[in-house]
């Protein structure tokens, strides 16, 4: 969601914290703030906030805006409508503080009642202000004594970064449910709710626990609990460097994405494949064969795209490892007092590691003394640090806020942990070396798909023009109609809905007519001739169809012929052409493709 960043050294901090801020533009934002510690004989502390996007910011900043330690966010509406005022920094009346926040305080209501009653005139309608406010009106006598004694009385999440005009030689920052990291340059010190923005200076980083604080100076950092106790954390290097998350030769990073994914597929394989006993390696989990075997249900958990992803491995697992599997939002997991049992592996999927009603769901499990994996893209991301074990999808840094190439790792992921529970369980040593041929397969018919971008461009022309589409799918190919309409909607705004094929005569017929089209998944297996009779049924009623298929439908007004696969994996490949159709309908419409309306990349608030 909202990003931060902050810098402290010998650098002008301005132009540092305003390339920061655009390189996290791609998570979603509606105006953008710097503060900084001005130099010079007036010193003491300078902002500048504007409603938009972080250009606007720059346009504003005064000619004098010079400095050595700032701050900086960007920000994703939550509480007051997108406007300069709302804008992140926030500062005390006294002028002396500065907080960017990201995360919701629960309990701002009550917290701002009492401080208006006390006398304190409110510029915003944000629940960040009281933070400011809280920190500016504390007596401790140190900046960190000041924000501990602040987040004291506040309930909820944050990650926040602090200055103020009479600690200059420092930034403090708390992190609590949204992500805090630390980048540790050479006599400077950076912050970041994001490595993104960190790696084209510096690839050692620090990333706070929940609960963790820390005080940055221009030659030195440390850190500790919010109750004041000293905490060891060493410098970890980032795997990917600062060119990994540039456009390139592409117009868009979803294009780009889009076409890495042959790659991507192939780094999530690379190593993992033991031909000997036609299985696969998976040391993270952390999961001996005894203790799998013992596993009597598999639920999985995420939100959106990895929630959709979990549908697709759960009929893995089940189909491979003959484990009873379900996925569920996690949002609603959390939230419906579930039976926690011993015996059930649960998987919680996250392209990022910090989706915060995942994590929510992962440390309610953990209390209830559950066993948890992690499938995630990002490394030391908060759910790969709480989960008891788990499988990095090594899509690489995806930048678009649409998820394209982490959906397919993901899925990708879930066939290796099937083909891993499988063959410790009742899955043949022939069966797993299909499996394994068919992975292997993946790369190279990715490329084959995406060789045919220029057909698939055309009829995202041709079919732009609906104003509402269907996506249809049986059991291995419904979790890939959600995804495609997901993805439909997220990008080009027009409504998509998904439904099982056997279900469209129990209601969605209704809606059937020639201004109603119909993308159909429809793999060649043992439901081919079930897949047909729905289009039957369509065709009868005058509606357009458009298949996602392994040869040419008759009964289709257009088909997307995708090569054929084994029939556990084919979901993996029929979803690849259906992004390419999102993101051309979304082109010939002229929208903004990276950074959709009212959305976020990383959405770590509930």
């Amino acid at each position: 969601m909202c990003g931060i960043v902050g810098y402290i050294g010998k650098r002008d901090v301005a132009p540092l914290l305003l390339e920061g801020l655009q390189r996290l533009e791609y998570r979603g934002y509606d105006s953008a703030g710097i503060a900084i510690h001005a130099s010079g004989k007036t010193g003491g502390l300078k902002t500048a906030k504007a409603k938009g996007r972080v250009r606007e910011l720059e346009s504003r900043l005064p000619k004098r805006f010079a400095g050595t330690t700032g701050i900086a966010h960007t920000r994703w509406a939550t509480h007051g409508a997108p406007n300069d005022e709302n804008a992140h920094p926030h500062v005390d009346a006294s002028g002396k503080v500065a907080v960017v926040h990201n995360g919701i305080i629960d309990n701002a209501a009550d917290v701002r009642a009492r401080l208006t009653a006390e006398g304190v005139e409110f510029t915003s309608e944000t629940d960040t202000e009281v933070l400011a406010h809280l920190i500016g009106r504390s007596e401790a006598g140190t900046l960190e004594e000041k924000v501990r004694e602040a987040l004291r009385h506040i309930e909820g999440t944050y990650g926040i970064a602090v200055l103020h005009s009479d600690f200059a030689d420092r930034i403090v920052v708390a992190r609590n449910g949204s992500p805090v990291v630390l980048g540790i340059g050479e006599k400077e010190m950076f912050v970041s709710s994001d490595v993104a923005a960190l790696v084209s200076h510096t690839r050692q980083v620090v990333t706070l626990d929940d609960g963790e604080m820390a005080t940055l100076k221009a030659d030195d950092y440390r850190t500790y609990t919010t109750e004041g106790s000293r905490t060891t954390s060493s410098p970890e290097t980032v795997e990917y460097a600062a060119e990994s998350y540039d456009m390139g030769a592409h117009d868009t990073y979803m294009h780009k994405e889009i076409s890495e994914q042959a790659d991507a597929v192939d780094r999530a394989l690379r190593g993992r494949i033991d031909d000997r006993f036609s299985t696969v390696h998976l040391g993270g989990l952390n999961l001996d064969a005894r203790e799998a075997r013992g596993v009597r249900r598999v639920k999985i958990l995420g939100c959106g795209t990895s929630y959709h992803a979990g549908q697709i491995g759960a009929q893995m697992i089940e189909e491979l490892a003959r484990i009873p599997s379900d996925a569920e939002p996690a949002s609603e997991f959390r939230y419906r007092n579930p039976v926690v049992d011993p015996d059930t592996l649960y998987v919680a999927v996250s392209q990022s590691g910090e989706t915060y009603d995942v994590l929510a769901a992962v440390q309610e499990l953990k209390r209830k003394g559950a066993r948890v994996l992690g499938l995630v893209n990002v490394v030391g991301s908060a759910i790969a640090r709480e989960t008891d074990g788990g499988i990095y999808v090594h899509a690489g840094p995806e930048v678009c806020v649409v998820s394209t190439k982490c959906f397919t790792n993901m899925v990708v992921s879930f066939a290796l942990l099937a083909l891993h529970l499988g063959r410790i369980r009742d899955l043949s040593v022939a069966d797993g070396k299909r499996i394994i041929d068919g992975l292997r397969r993946l790369p190279e018919q990715i490329t084959e798909i995406l060789e045919n971008e220029a057909e698939i461009k055309k009829l995202a022309e041709l079919y732009a023009d609906a104003k509402s589409m269907m996506f249809i799918g049986r059991v291995r190919g419904y979790p890939v109609a959600r995804e495609a309409s997901l993805k439909l909607k997220e990008v080009s705004y027009i409504h998509a809905e998904a439904y099982p094929a056997s279900e469209l005569k129990h209601g969605p017929l209704a809606l059937i007519e020639p201004a109603m089209p119909t993308v159909a998944i429809v793999p060649d297996d043992d439901l081919l001739e079930k897949n047909r009779a729905a289009l039957e049924e369509i065709k009868a009623r005058s509606g357009r169809i458009l298949a996602v298929a392994h040869a040419e439908q008759e009964k289709a007004d257009h088909t997307i012929v995708v090569p054929k696969n084994e029939p556990e994996l084919d979901p993996i490949l029929m979803g690849i052409p259906l992004q390419l159709l999102a993101y051309h309908t979304a082109l010939t419409l002229g929208r903004d493709i990276d950074k959709p309306r009212n959305l976020a990349k990383s959405v770590t608030v509930e």
